[in-house]
């Protein structure tokens, strides 16, 4: 006679069968996949299934605007015509300030900067950058700004060049146009860099910020020598 099964036993967890498998099978499924969706969904399984496929197939994935009251992000698949949805914990509560190499920069209300690769999510910790220093918020606005309590504040002048003693902390929707409009990168990164360099264009300045991705502590400037003020930067 079968014994009744005990309903507090526990079952013992299952290995991870999915980084078991040969990496010559990952490679030979991953060139099946037809579509940008099903490669994110491939990549975001564990390590050896992200290795599998680059991902250069799939290359044209546009990301749209995102609430960052919200951890839900949306793809449009240039091939497929069609919007895609996918969930980013790590996006809330940030503002995006440019995407390169398959990295997003973000950036919060206090102005730290991290870079996330949207195709990992959570099972990739961020990529931090250096915050930006006092020379950065001098160079990038035109009027002062201190750091208090761990947030910038901005003191605006009266019109007879007096600033504003009390100043307002900068909200997280102005934090873009105030420090970093847009960070490219000049190859795809990781922690340790390999000589990653990530190069910013500020708010409103005609200098440049710069550094290598793992290595460097603080921003650097660059005169560009230029005598109107850029509309973008990129790497060739």
């Amino acid at each position: 006679m079968a014994q009744p099964l005990n309903p507090k036993r526990r079952s013992l967890p299952l290995p991870d069968w999915r980084s078991g498998l040969p990496e010559d099978l990952l490679e030979s499924i991953g060139q099946r996949l037809t579509s940008g969706h099903d490669a994110a969904s491939f990549q975001s399984a564990c390590s050896p299934w992200r290795t599998a496929v680059p991902f250069v197939t799939f290359r044209s994935l546009l990301l749209l605007p995102f609430n960052p009251d919200s951890d839900r992000v949306g793809f449009y698949c240039v091939l497929e015509k069609k919007v895609l949805s996918k969930t980013l914990p790590n996006v809330r509560g940030k503002v995006a300030c440019g995407s390169s190499c398959g990295w997003l920069a973000l950036m919060d209300e206090v102005a730290s900067l991290t870079l996330l690769n949207p195709f990992t999510g959570a099972r990739a910790p961020c990529i931090e950058l250096p915050p930006p220093g006092e020379h950065i918020a001098a160079t990038s606005s035109s009027e002062r700004m201190s750091r208090v309590h761990d947030r910038w504040v901005l003191h605006p002048t009266n019109g007879y060049g007096d600033a504003d003693a009390a100043g307002r902390a900068i909200k997280l929707e102005d934090m873009r146009d105030v420090f970093f409009l847009e960070i490219v990168l000049s190859s795809p990164s990781n922690a340790a860099g390999h000589e990653c360099v990530a190069m910013a264009m500020l708010g409103c300045s005609l200098e440049v910020a710069f550094c290598q991705v793992g290595v460097d502590s603080a921003w650097m400037l660059l005169d560009t020598k230029l005598e109107f003020s850029m509309g973008s930067i990129a790497h060739t």
